[in-house]
């Protein structure tokens, strides 16, 4: 029966749509204004009002707006990049929606071919992350930068509630990327060795000490719990987009 009217609903929308000469504001499910492409808005004090076109509107309405944790990853700017995550609860512990989420997880980290995620990226603020460097990604990489960047392959490690120890303090800069800060490198400086222990999908006790890429990439992500991203610790001077020579050619 919702089937049926959400069809009737989309075949009213698009008679509507015909006969407009110009769409007016739609209203948004948050009670704000929402407006069609051709439509002005006023900006606000956030930057650009967003625009919607109508037919993104229509298909908001009749399939619902999505909800975590997404298929994609949230963008800087989204608030969900910014609150602190909360702690997984011990009956939520091997529960489904814990599941759910660490699927989830696993299925866009390997989607975006990239080696760290973490659930606020996936609009989730608890404390779950998931990492792995395959072979696959690891050769891709040219030899002497796997040398220079003490690159090693590594399976997947899942950590719920984790936390952070620092086993050597020197500082090592290398280039950066955040898949929420999607086409842009800057270099960050991260601790050479650490130690991260939590909990696995299934409440077990787990612990991994890593050094050198591995290590970078555990406190990338541990950032995230916290509400931060890597262009709060990098060196803005080298800030770059990795697309720059295209725009020049």
């Amino acid at each position: 029966m919702d089937r049926v009217k959400a069809v009737v609903l989309l075949g009213w929308l698009q008679a509507r749509a015909r006969c407009c000469v110009r769409p007016a504001l739609l209203r948004g499910a948050g009670g704000g204004a929402r407006a069609c492409s051709s439509t002005p808005v006023p900006d606000g004090p956030e930057g650009p009002a967003r625009r919607r076109s109508y037919w993104r509107y229509v298909r908001r309405l009749v399939r619902g707006a999505p909800e975590p944790p997404y298929p994609r990853v949230c963008q800087v700017g989204d608030p969900a990049l910014r609150a602190v995550a909360a702690p997984v609860e011990p009956a939520q512990l091997a529960g489904p929606e814990l599941q759910r989420l660490v699927q989830r997880l696993v299925q866009v980290m390997r989607r975006r071919h990239c080696v760290g995620l973490s659930a606020p990226q996936l609009g989730v603020p608890l404390q779950v992350l998931a990492l792995e460097f395959p072979d696959a990604l690891f050769h891709a990489c040219a030899p002497r930068l796997r040398e220079i960047r003490q690159m090693e392959p590594f399976p997947l490690h899942v950590f719920v509630n984790p936390s952070l120890r620092v086993l050597d303090s020197r500082l090592v800069t290398f280039p950066e990327g955040c898949e929420s800060v999607a086409g842009f490198l800057a270099c960050v400086p991260r601790f050479q060795a650490v130690q991260i222990s939590g909990l696995d999908p299934r409440g077990e006790p787990v612990v991994w000490q890593a050094s050198g890429w591995a290590a970078r990439i555990i406190q990338h992500e541990m950032d995230h719990l916290q509400g931060l991203l890597f262009i709060d610790k990098m060196d803005s001077k080298t800030f770059t987009n990795i697309h720059w020579m295209e725009v020049n050619d």
